[in-house]
């Protein structure tokens, strides 16, 4: 199961980058909100609430509470607390650029929430990411 939340952490990245990048380009350009543009933003919506999902049978399943009495050592504090929790909260982002977007009009208000709240989430993701175990 770890694998599995490791391996489906790419496709996460790499689509969360896309929609990412692909709202700067329409808030930028001005383009008309597409039906492309809001599958690409619920595919990066449904792929993080996976991923959160299988982060947290991961988490359960785990023997994360043996972490937790060694807090002072910085990777396992990582691994324990802040990584978890800092996940959640982007992906809380992520809902909520969702639910905003679903309430704007404009096509600019709805690449600007996608561009906001979609890419607080991927830079707080890239900033907790255990890049040892990732890259190892």
């Amino acid at each position: 199961m770890k694998n599995i939340h490791s391996y489906w952490a790419y496709i996460v990245l790499v689509v969360l980058i896309f929609a990412v990048v692909n709202a700067i380009i329409g808030l930028v350009k001005k383009k008309e909100f597409t039906h492309k543009d809001f599958r690409l933003g619920l595919f990066a919506l449904i792929l993080t609430h996976i991923q959160l999902l299988i982060g947290l049978g991961v988490y359960i399943a785990g023997n994360w509470y043996n972490f937790l009495s060694d807090m002072k050592n910085s990777y396992t504090r990582l691994l324990a607390l802040e990584h978890p929790l800092m996940m959640i909260i982007a992906i809380v982002l992520i809902t909520m650029g969702w639910s905003k977007h679903k309430k704007q009009v404009k096509s600019e208000s709805k690449f600007k929430s996608f561009a906001i709240f979609y890419g607080l989430a991927l830079l707080i993701i890239l900033s907790r990411i255990p890049w040892s175990n990732w890259l190892a």
